[in-house]
């Protein structure tokens, strides 16, 4: 559905050519939900920026829907746009029109019959909940009112695409789950490609399919979201998901084990265990410990859903024989848990 290839996006700067972009390589799928997060100047902006060429790629192609629009003239790549529609982190509304009139504005512009208007903008306002609201401006309704008059805006030319560059950054937790459940809605009933640009793991773990993590202007890790939250590759990655599901064990925690790791004999061993999807429904652990005549004790855990399939991580100290303990720990990483173990507490 959307392809980019090769993109490089260099900006000048006081000091030289900044790559706000180097060498993008990016897939996304129709009807998916696409994450694209990293920390302040990765790229994230310049990146989505780029999809529907609001801002020109130095080089490489931009393919939407099997269209190369890094090579269409300006009335071919203006009707494009026209399928590509955008959200952005602060509204961007026009604060002389009203709710009704600012969801309007897209139909006017290429003159669309009034009739064919209000019944679209009509169908829209109900849509996102604002029917009552169609008469107030700007700022006489709340933020999370305000980015559903954008989403309602943005949807107005019937898109295949929606791109969201930070579009729940500057709302409340709440309205910012309310809205991420709208996207969701949308996506789900339309079938529309959503591209959701965030610097928030959160935003990534209750709606996104797939998520790419950019770093420098670069793509440093990619995949479904169950996968890259549960492997994380990347030190950039580890480092996002660190905000939602820390994974250093807390000072407490690491003086419990070295008490029990001390002393003469069997120490025993510290396992971090990561398990997500269908590997969380199951007595892995009592099964191992029957089989395998372990000791396990489970000295630190966490456990976080993502839309609504569980996965989290154990620490556990375990004794056991040694050819017992590796044959737990294929059993465990046959049954899709990752198991490592921790040498220096």
């Amino acid at each position: 559905m959307i392809e980019l290839s090769g993109v490089h996006q260099t900006y000048p700067g006081p000091a030289g050519p900044v790559h706000a972009l180097d060498g993008v390589d990016l897939r996304i799928r129709r009807g998916e939900v696409f994450g694209v997060i990293g920390r302040s100047g990765a790229g994230k902006s310049s990146l989505v920026r780029t999809i529907n060429l609001l801002n020109r790629p130095t080089q490489g192609r931009v393919l939407v829907d099997g269209q190369d629009l890094t090579s269409l003239p300006d009335a071919a790549l203006r009707e494009a746009r026209r399928g590509i529609g955008m959200i952005f982190q602060h509204f961007n509304l026009l604060s002389s029109r009203t709710v009704y009139q600012n969801v309007a504005l897209p139909l006017e512009l290429v003159q669309e019959r009034p009739a064919l208007i209000k019944a679209r903008v009509d169908e829209l306002l109900d849509l996102v909940g604002l029917w009552d609201l169609r008469d107030r401006y700007p700022a006489q309704i709340s933020g999370g009112q305000k980015q559903r008059v954008g989403i309602a805006r943005a949807l107005a030319s019937r898109p295949q695409v929606l791109l969201s560059d930070e579009a729940t950054s500057a709302l409340d937790p709440e309205t910012n789950r309310a809205i991420l459940a709208l996207l969701r809605q949308i996506n789900r009933d339309f079938g529309l490609t959503i591209v959701l640009i965030t610097h928030q793991m959160q935003v990534i773990k209750q709606v996104a399919d797939r998520v790419a993590v950019i770093d420098a202007g670069r793509i440093v890790e990619q995949g479904p979201v169950l996968d890259v939250f549960t492997r994380p590759e990347h030190a950039t990655t580890r480092s996002l998901i660190e905000e939602i599901l820390p994974q250093e064990l807390p000072e407490s925690v690491v003086a419990r084990i070295r008490q029990l790791m001390r002393g003469e004999g069997d120490r025993g061993h510290l396992w971090r265990l990561g398990f997500a999807g269908v590997s969380s429904d199951r007595p892995l652990l009592s099964d191992a410990i029957r089989q395998f005549g372990l000791d396990l004790n489970i000295v630190h855990g966490q456990v976080d859903d993502i839309q609504g399939q569980p996965f989290g991580s154990l620490a556990v100290h375990v004794r056991g024989a040694s050819g017992a303990l590796q044959a737990a720990i294929q059993q465990l990483r046959g049954a899709g848990v990752l198991v490592q173990e921790v040498r220096h507490v």
